[in-house]
């Protein structure tokens, strides 16, 4: 395939850590229509370099791609995801597309807001517990 599409298409079947990012940061979007995802960390690395995720609504994707920064399909089917990915292609170089690039630049999966959140429902529900 490669040498059949010279100059568009280039395969590597090893994994590099450096090129990966490479990657991550030249493309527009990311396309993640898995069936089943724990947590996905493609979307969270994708957001990092500005480049909006296409994914399916399960898991970690629903939890992460937001209408602000990315598309979700809920169907594991070919018109889902065809559909979801025309609508991503719609906004393409459009003032939508550049905010969402932004929106998923700005995003913060950190583990210390992490553990804010939970701090900020365990001393809530400590108040509730109380009575308070």
């Amino acid at each position: 395939l490669e040498q059949r599409f010279k100059g568009r298409l280039y395969v590597k079947i090893a994994f590099d850590a450096r090129f990966s990012r490479r990657i991550y940061a030249g493309c527009d979007y990311f396309l993640m229509p898995s069936r089943f995802e724990p947590c996905g960390l493609g979307q969270l690395i994708a957001m990092r370099y500005g480049t909006i995720p296409v994914g399916r609504k399960t898991g970690g994707l629903a939890d992460t791609i937001t209408p602000e920064r990315g598309f979700l399909f809920e169907e594991y089917t070919p018109e889902a995801l065809l559909s979801c990915v025309k609508n991503a292609v719609e906004i393409y170089r459009k003032e939508k597309f550049y905010e969402m690039r932004k929106n998923c630049m700005l995003s913060d999966f950190s583990w210390k807001k992490s553990a804010e959140e939970y701090l900020k429902l365990y001393r809530d529900a400590k108040e509730v517990w109380n009575g308070g």
